[in-house]
C-alpha cells in the first residue's frame, strides 16, 4: 500500500472521529438547552394550588413558616391544601403552624386533608382549614395536652447514686427525674396542662360546629376513625386530595384543572448526605429529641 493511501485512510478516520464528537457536542448542547428551558419554566410562576405536607412530628420549623409566608404572598398560588399525616408534637409547634395557616386563609382558601393520622397537634393543625377532609379509616382526635415525666430516684438508691439541687424557690427544681414530684409541683403542672387544654378546646369550639359541652365529651383524649369523626363534627367530609380540589373549585371559585404543586421546605443537604438518608430511610428521632415542654401528641412511644 502506498503512502498516499495510508494518508487518506488516516484522514478519513480522523474525519469520522471529528464528526462523532461534533454530534456528541451538539446533543450535549441541546440537552443543556432543554434543561435550562425546563428549569426556567418550573421557576416561572404559573397558577396552581399549593400543597403543604405535614407528615412528621410537629415542632417549630422556620423553613415551613417561611414556605407558608411565600404561599401567602405568591399570587400564582390560588389556594392551599394541607396534607396531614402526623400524630402531633409540641403544643407550641402546633400552635405556630396553626396561626401561620390562618394567616394564609385570610387571603386565599385553605383546605386540610387528613391521611393516615391527624391526631392531637395534627388535628389542631387541621382546624386551621376552611374545610377538613379525612379518609374513612383515618385516625382523628386525641384532643388534649400531656406532660410526661420520668423519675428514677428508687433506681438511684439501688445503685448508690444521689443528686443535690440548690434552688431559688420551692418550684424551681420541679419536676426533677431525681426525686418524686411534690404536691405543689404537681399542682403547678396540672394548672399549665389545664390552661393549655382549655385553649385547645377553645380552638375546637371556635372552628367546628360543636357546642362546648359536646366538645368536652369528645376532647377527653379519645381517637376515632374518619367515619365517626364526621358524625361528631370533627371533620366535614370523607375524602382526600381530589375531593379537596373539587370542593375548592365548586365552593371557592378556584379554577378547575389547576396543577397541585407540593412545597418543599426540607432542609437542604449535600448530595452524599441525601443519598445516605434515602438509603437508610427517614427517622423521626431528631424530631423526638426536640420535643420538650407541653405535648399535643398521640402515641409518643
Amino acid at each position: 500500500m502506498s503512502a498516499g493511501s495510508d494518508h487518506d485512510t488516516v484522514r478519513r478516520r480522523l474525519k469520522r472521529r471529528l464528526t462523532f464528537w461534533r454530534i456528541v457536542a451538539l446533543l450535549l448542547l441541546i440537552g443543556i438547552g432543554v434543561w435550562i428551558f425546563t428549569d426556567w419554566q418550573s421557576d416561572t410562576p404559573r397558577d396552581h394550588i399549593a400543597r403543604l405536607d405535614v407528615t412528621e412530628i410537629i415542632v417549630e420549623n422556620d423553613r415551613r413558616h417561611n414556605a407558608l409566608d411565600h404561599i401567602l404572598h405568591d399570587p400564582s398560588a390560588k389556594a392551599l391544601i394541607v396534607y396531614i399525616n402526623s400524630p402531633g408534637g409540641s403544643t407550641y409547634g402546633s400552635e405556630r403552624l396553626y396561626k401561620a395557616l390562618r394567616r394564609v386563609s385570610e387571603e386565599k382558601p385553605v383546605v386540610a386533608v387528613i391521611g393516615t393520622v391527624g391526631a392531637s397537634g395534627g388535628y389542631l393543625t387541621a382546624l386551621a382549614g376552611d374545610r377538613i377532609f379525612a379518609g374513612e379509616s383515618s385516625i382523628v382526635g386525641s384532643i388534649g395536652v400531656i406532660v410526661q415525666l420520668t423519675e428514677i430516684s428508687e433506681l438511684m438508691k439501688k445503685v448508690g447514686v444521689s443528686a443535690t439541687a440548690i434552688t431559688s424557690g420551692e418550684l424551681k427544681g420541679e419536676p426533677s427525674p431525681f426525686k418524686p414530684i411534690s404536691e405543689a409541683g404537681r399542682e403547678n403542672l396540672q394548672a399549665m396542662v389545664s390552661a393549655t387544654y382549655d385553649w385547645f378546646l377553645g380552638l375546637v369550639t371556635d372552628r367546628r360546629p360543636i357546642a362546648e359541652e359536646d366538645a368536652r365529651k369528645l376532647a377527653d383524649g379519645r381517637i376515632m376513625i374518619g367515619l365517626i369523626a364526621v358524625e361528631n363534627g370533627l371533620i366535614d367530609e370523607i375524602g382526600g386530595l381530589e375531593e379537596a380540589k373539587r370542593w375548592l373549585e365548586s365552593e371557592r371559585d378556584v379554577p378547575a384543572g389547576l396543577p397541585l404543586r407540593t412545597v418543599d421546605y426540607s432542609e437542604p443537604k449535600p448530595l452524599i448526605a441525601r443519598l445516605f438518608s434515602e438509603m437508610m430511610g427517614k427517622s423521626v428521632l431528631p424530631e423526638r429529641l426536640t420535643l420538650d415542654g407541653l405535648l399535643s401528641l398521640w402515641q409518643p412511644e
